[in-house]
């Protein structure tokens, strides 16, 4: 039997898998998914758990169930592909013909003192529980800032403000204005949410040290009761410490067949791969469905073409609290009510789609 193995249970992975089992998997694959936890977890919906907002089963999905599909559980702590080898951090060893890498990105604190030691995160699953149970706990009246203006920070400080309205929330914005690479009328938009809600946006900041009760933004001390961090990713330490050529963020360069140039039968998916897109769930979905019909092609000793299809992304939502929300799709922006029903719409049918 020829082994695949995925790493990670991400968006990326998922639509492998809802593509490959199926009545046309080859009789001769066998496929192994990893991960830390035996579910699938939106993480784009992370925000709203960090926040209270949601339940811990809303954003959990079960993984698929086949009987050539063995799921284990385990923490990935070395990928070794000259030796065709996967280490997990309780001393099992696992072999692969095929590798498919999603494993996802940690927080980036860009070497900022006290960062790593004293913030709160919304990365992964258990993360964003525990940064829920600190905002939980917190006093009324208490301080939250919120480092990282871009989408995942904009929804939890929005989805935040409706489940504490207690709380004073500041929203931490490196650029000048909210959404700053997109129109005027959507960073107005959002920036008039905040402004209407009581969320202070605090543009062109530049957190220089976190301490466990204070940031420090350029000169100014700023006194905080909690911080979550939402400046930035990189990937994994397993993914990081692979010795292929990466990019300036770390993350890996692939072929165009989302390959590592020297294995050929090594592919990376989602947000530790180098692409002209920034990460999201989208980009992984789009690039998984090109590295299913290159497996099938491979699978078949078939030509790869000389040339693959360039990926077509629709555009993003954002939500801002369970009412409202934004959209730029089509480069069309739409805000309000509307866009905050296409959302939901989505992730509806995204959870329908994955059973």
């Amino acid at each position: 039997m020829r082994k695949l193995v995925l790493l990670g249970a991400g968006y990326g992975n998922m639509r492998i898998m809802l593509r490959l089992l199926n009545k046309d998997l080859p009789p001769d694959i066998e496929i192994t998914l990893v991960d830390r936890t035996p579910f699938h977890s939106l993480k784009t919906e992370f925000y709203a758990l960090a926040a209270g907002t949601v339940s811990d089963s809303v954003v959990r999905v079960p993984l698929p169930e086949h009987d050539r599909l063995k799921v284990i559980g385990g923490e990935i702590i070395e990928i070794r592909p000259d030796e065709k080898c996967i280490y997990l951090a309780d001393g099992k060893q696992l072999n692969y013909d095929d590798l498919v890498i999603g494993l996802g990105c940690e927080d980036n604190y860009h070497e900022v003192p006290g960062a790593a030691e004293h913030t709160y995160s919304i990365q992964t699953i258990g993360r964003s529980r525990s940064t829920y149970q600190t905002l939980l706990g917190l006093d009324g009246g208490a301080t939250v800032g919120i480092v990282g203006a871009g989408l995942s920070g904009i929804e939890l400080a929005s989805e935040l403000r409706e489940s504490r309205p207690d709380l004073t929330i500041k929203l931490f914005d490196r650029g000048p204005r909210i959404l700053q690479d997109f129109p005027e009328r959507l960073s107005n938009y959002v920036k008039g949410w905040f402004d209407e809600h009581n969320v202070q946006v605090v543009a062109n900041s530049n957190i220089t040290r976190v301490e466990p009760m204070a940031l420090f933004n350029h000169e100014d001390t700023i006194p905080v009761d909690a911080v979550v961090w939402t400046a930035g990713i990189r990937p994994v330490a397993a993914v990081a410490n692979i010795d292929t050529e990466k990019d300036h963020s770390g993350r890996v360069k692939l072929n165009m067949y989302h390959q590592l140039p020297a294995y050929d039968n090594v592919y990376v998916v989602g947000d530790c791969a180098s692409l002209a897109y920034a990460p999201s769930a989208q980009v992984a979905e789009e690039q998984a469905e090109q590295i299913v019909k290159v497996l099938r092609l491979v699978w078949n000793n078939e030509t790869l073409p000389e040339t693959m299809p360039e990926i077509k992304l629709k555009g993003f939502l954002g939500s801002l609290g369970k009412k409202q929300g934004f959209a730029y799709l089509a480069d069309r922006t739409v805000t309000g009510r509307i866009a905050r029903l296409l959302k939901s719409g989505v992730l509806w049918m995204y959870k329908w789609h994955n059973g």
